[in-house]
């Protein structure tokens, strides 16, 4: 009881800690607003500048929002545009002074940028709403600022900020000024940027609740995934540190193979988790689109968002489309072929880690083979191999029958840790329904039986 009541606290402190934090800047924020509008019109203020304006304390604290700004050393404008794109999530009543009309036109102030929309009351900034606050009408300083809205800019790069613009031909100013959705979590409470899949999106994050130690594989698999969790770790140190950019490619290729449920999805995820990098996998049934330029803008979203947050993209049952190339015999095959060319150069290109997963390494296209880092082969299990998945598998709250030799069944059936899965599920969930303690070997045997039947192995 006593350990609860710790982490409740703490939990309570991080929540109290982050909410002193963003309220600072909040209250800067519109200390700021009131003081270029004061400027804006010549009312009276003690303030020439709104840079004269003290700026919230953010090294005494450790939050989300605070390790943000000393991350990329955020200056006093660029910390403005980002608390205000954070703003209508907050505290959206905080523009309600540039919401006033200009009476001699009966319209809002135009130099105040911001747009109504659906649904909500309250104010949204656009990028001139923000140049207005960090620049007024001074056309030097707006000259200066420009550089904020340019895609270069840390907030857009890295998609904390996405400028939408509702129609097109807009001026550049005219965009939406707000933290994306899909962002927010990460800068109020530091959870890990993650994208919902789409059939614009066609990459989802995937994860698993085992361990790196839970691997069970041969040894030379393990000492290949050992490889890339190495270069995941120390990767970086090669390239920068020891000056070997100029001659070695960023990012590192692999290509896994070998049959179904052997273990390849779940090593990619584990290389991620044990590394601290999200792993998103590349839906290709959703990759190639019917209509010509649709599948390049799509792998571009997924490739750009990879290279941003550094995740390790993982293409599974890749011969599919990076398998031996298409006779070019119509303009579909040309096309086809242009995008998997289109494909490969930008997993060419591409800085981090990507697995490649197929059946057969002689299913990929060997112009792409030779551009691996390492090929991987994940075999059948061995005896060993399947006796220690067998025997760290089941729930230790309802185990196997005293009696049940594993070694001999480990022996008898020849089957891969995914088939493996399915059989605890079925007998596990024929233990529970029948109220039994144990799990009984006929019950296991039938199981392995029907997984076997159901991948049209015929048992002697």
């Amino acid at each position: 009881m006593e350990v609860k009541t710790l982490k409740h606290t703490k939990a309570e402190y991080n929540i109290l800690e982050n909410a002193t934090v963003l309220n600072n800047e909040l209250n800067w924020l519109e200390a700021v607003i009131n003081v270029r509008v004061a400027l804006h019109f010549n009312h009276e203020t003690i303030y020439n500048d709104i840079s004269e304006i003290s700026v919230p304390d953010v090294e005494h604290y450790n939050t989300p929002y605070t390790n943000f700004i000393i991350e990329h050393q955020l200056s006093f404008e660029e910390r403005l545009v980002l608390i205000l794109a954070l703003m209508p999530h907050l505290k959206p009543a905080l523009l309600d002074l540039l919401s006033t009309k200009n009476k001699e036109y009966d319209r809002r102030f135009s130099e105040f940028g911001g747009i109504f929309l659906e649904q909500h009351s309250g104010l949204i900034p656009t990028a001139e709403t923000a140049m207005f606050i960090l620049a007024g009408d001074n056309i030097e300083k707006r000259l200066h600022y420009q550089y904020i809205f340019q895609s270069n800019f840390v907030l857009l790069r890295k998609s904390v900020i996405k400028a939408v613009s509702t129609k097109d031909s807009k001026p550049l100013l005219s965009t939406i000024w707000l933290i994306a959705n899909e962002y927010l979590p990460h800068v109020l409470n530091g959870e890990k940027f993650t994208t919902t899949h789409s059939t614009d999106f066609p990459a989802q994050l995937i994860t698993t609740s085992l361990a790196w130690q839970d691997l069970v594989v041969s040894r030379s698999t393990a000492k290949g995934l050992q490889e890339i969790r190495d270069w995941l770790t120390h990767g970086h140190t090669i390239l920068n540190d020891l000056d070997l950019r100029k001659r070695l490619k960023p990012g590192y290729k692999s290509l896994f193979y070998g049959l179904p449920g052997t273990g390849k999805s779940m090593a990619a995820s584990l290389l991620g988790k044990s590394t601290n990098q999200q792993v998103y996998k590349i839906d290709l049934s959703m990759t190639v689109s019917k209509y010509i330029g649709e599948t390049e803008k799509n792998l571009a979203k997924v490739f750009d968002e990879a290279e941003r947050h550094n995740w390790i993209l993982f293409f599974d049952e890749a011969d599919s489309l990076f398998g031996k190339r298409t006779q070019v015999n119509s303009a579909n095959d040309r096309y086809g072929n242009q995008e998997i060319g289109y494909l490969l150069q930008r997993i060419e290109d591409f800085s981090g880690v990507v697995i490649l997963a197929s059946n057969l390494k002689d299913n990929i296209d060997d112009a792409f083979s030779r551009r691996f880092q390492s090929m991987i082969e994940f075999k059948m299990p061995s005896v060993q191999e399947r006796y220690t998945l067998w025997k760290q598998s089941f729930s230790k709250k309802l185990p196997l029958h005293e009696h049940i030799d594993l070694w001999r069944i480990a022996e008898k059936y020849q089957i891969s840790g995914g088939l493996m899965m399915n059989v605890i599920r079925k007998c596990t969930l024929e233990a529970v329904t029948k109220q039994q303690v144990t799990i009984q070997q006929e019950n296991l045997e039938k199981a392995i039986k029907l997984e076997l039947q159901k991948e049209g192995i015929l048992l002697s």
